[in-house]
């Protein structure tokens, strides 16, 4: 043959490809939709016994924010539950992604309803009840301080496993031995900080929700106080159009993040090229690389190899070890030159 060639993978395994603070996630986007149920159920039984249909609104706005939460909820568990399915060739991390992506729809979907409404009462102004719609405001933003406080607390982007760092020096070439110095100084900040495709998207969405229900609630909050103070009721309408602006943008950050995960763009082109590096630092060329989010923290990769000596699939396997955030690897080398037979 004129062109042999090898390929390793990692030995089977679980394709569990979850975030590390997944179970603490789940537990805290199930506690907010629980506050957010108690406090729908208080408003709605207190505007029908109040006779207050600002309250009765409130408490409907407040059922669809839970919607939005259970969303991210049910999200959690299915990829808990599922993670271990080997019909999910690798693995249920996508999900959260999959669950962000839908809640950025329903996001923007809300910005544009509250745009619209505030259109429609610019040009055609209501009587506003400043004495029931500011606290009504006001607790809605104690509501939501709480929740973002629970999604929020003690969640920090991490790496979701742990791996092997085999070190084969033995047979390096000097240069590779260099950047393999470089890499691992540079890696050691990587390690650290807060990269793209550590986050989880799902509580991300979550938190949106309820921040872009806070911004609104504090936007209204200052517009009904204006309005009642200066006699401007334009600016109840005008402060609910800035919040529709601010939450479409929200929205169009986490449509673009999301989706290109679904679709597996490269989700650290700086990781890629230092993969290539790696690689090439011994003289051999990488002629192709695919890079792509398995869940968060977690990546996957493909990478085939070209090169005129004797090295095999197994060497570069232990050189990428290297990578923590590199859960999922299958390595193709070829022998373009090897002896026929």
């Amino acid at each position: 043959m004129s062109d042999a060639e090898s390929i390793f993978q990692m030995p089977p395994h679980d394709h569990v490809f979850l975030g590390k603070d997944h179970d603490k996630a789940e537990r805290r986007t199930w506690a907010v939709i629980v506050l957010c149920t108690v406090m729908m159920i208080a408003e709605i039984i207190g505007g029908a016994l109040f006779g207050s249909l600002a309250l009765i609104a409130d408490g409907l706005h407040m059922s669809t924010h839970a919607g939005a939460l259970l969303l991210a909820a049910l999200a959690y568990s299915y990829a808990r539950k599922y993670a271990n399915d080997r019909s999910f060739s690798f693995g249920t991390g996508k999900f959260g992604d999959l669950a962000g992506y839908s809640s950025a729809i329903v996001l923007a979907m809300i910005a544009l309803l509250i745009g619209y409404e505030a259109v429609e009462r610019l040009l055609n102004p209501v009587a506003i009840s400043f004495n029931e719609a500011i606290p009504i405001a006001a607790l809605g933003l104690v509501v939501n301080v709480a929740s973002a406080w629970l999604l929020s607390g003690g969640h920090h982007h991490g790496h979701g496993h742990d791996h092997p760092h085999g070190h084969d020096h033995d047979h390096e070439e000097e240069a590779g031995q260099a950047y393999e110095r470089e890499l691992e100084f540079e890696d050691r900040d990587h390690a650290h900080g807060h990269g793209a495709h550590h986050r989880d998207n799902n509580m991300r969405a979550a938190v949106i929700h309820v921040l872009a229900d806070a911004a609104v609630s504090v936007l209204v909050i200052a517009g009904l106080v204006l309005a009642r103070a200066l006699g401007w009721l334009w600016m109840d309408p005008l402060a609910g159009f800035i919040g529709a602006v601010v939450i479409a943008n929200w929205s169009v950050g986490l449509l673009r993040d999301t989706g290109g995960i679904l679709l597996d763009r490269t989700p650290d082109p700086r990781m890629a090229e230092r993969v290539r590096k790696l690689i090439e630092s011994e003289g051999d060329q990488v002629t192709d690389l695919h890079l792509w989010r398995l869940g968060p923290g977690h990546l996957g990769a493909i990478v085939s190899v070209s090169t005129t000596g004797k090295r095999e699939a197994a060497h570069y396997r232990r050189r990428l070890a290297k990578f923590a955030d590199l859960s999922h690897v299958t390595v193709e080398v070829q022998h373009p030159h090897s002896a026929k037979g």
